[in-house]
């Protein structure tokens, strides 16, 4: 899959994915990178070494902090991978340099698949 370099850099690792929006700020616990919004589909489960696929962020400017605060408490995701990264995100993961592609059809990738990132030319790949 092709898309948009949003913050460079590689990762290989399993994807969580959620069909919904995440919102960083009150949303992701920042010391132990578990989601922690109640209703969330991810609820409970660790983004911490993961790519995180999502549509979208939604919520708080702060979230940008809350995705460099996941990075320097060692508990982020290897990278993030949506279908559109807003200024939120995408300010988060370059201040935190975690890899990110944006433009991607998240429908095609399910929790579990194991993907290589690399966000420097834009592609994902299953593998």
């Amino acid at each position: 899959m092709e898309g948009r370099m949003i913050s460079p850099g590689k990762a290989q690792a399993e994807a969580i994915v959620s069909t919904e929006p995440i919102g960083f700020y009150g949303g992701i616990d920042a010391k132990t990178g578990i989601v922690i919004e109640k209703g969330h589909q991810l609820e409970g489960q660790c983004v911490t070494g993961k790519v995180l696929v999502f549509p979208c962020g939604k919520g708080s400017t702060v979230g940008s902090y809350v995705i460099y605060g996941l990075q320097k408490n060692g508990v982020g995701p290897a990278a993030i991978v949506n279908a559109e990264t807003e200024t939120i995100v995408a300010t988060g993961v370059i201040l935190a340099g975690i890899p990110c592609v944006d433009g991607i059809d998240i429908e095609h990738i399910k929790t579990g698949d194991m993907l290589k990132i690399n966000a420097d030319e834009g592609l994902i790949e299953k593998i």
